[in-house]
């Protein structure tokens, strides 16, 4: 059994998720995902919109909330998995999700309803089951 530095997976996402820069953490998941996954999140049709965050400009709407949780989530499994799996998992279905997309959760479920449900599966995910 592998063993980890991290208390718990995700913690250090989740510490992350919180405290990090809005314009640091668009450019960290425009580098790990894309920029068409981030803004596809985010409810932008134009990646552009990234481009203005990552220079300060305030978000609108609740893209600031969506892509923080993205960013606990992408951080999470980047911990255990290269990008392109990561990407591969926010885009399949998935098996613990009821069948559904992560992200196309992420981008338009209610946050309150699908974080414990995304972050699970992906806790899930990197033990293997």
């Amino acid at each position: 059994m592998a063993t980890t530095t991290q208390p718990r997976p995700g913690l250090q996402a989740y510490r992350e998720s919180l405290s990090l820069a809005f314009p640091d953490l668009v450019a960290s998941l425009a580098n790990s995902i894309g920029r068409k996954l981030t803004a596809y999140v985010a409810g932008v049709k134009d990646v552009r919109a990234l481009d203005r965050w990552m220079e300060g400009k305030e978000p609108y709407g609740n893209a600031e909330p969506r892509l923080r949780l993205t960013f606990q989530v992408v951080r999470t499994l980047l911990d255990h998995d290269p990008p392109n799996v990561v990407q591969a998992w926010l885009t399949g279905v998935n098996p613990e999700l009821g069948d559904r997309v992560p992200l196309r959760l992420l981008r338009e479920g209610d946050l309150e309803v699908i974080a414990p449900e995304v972050l699970a599966a992906a806790r899930a995910f990197i033990s293997g089951g």
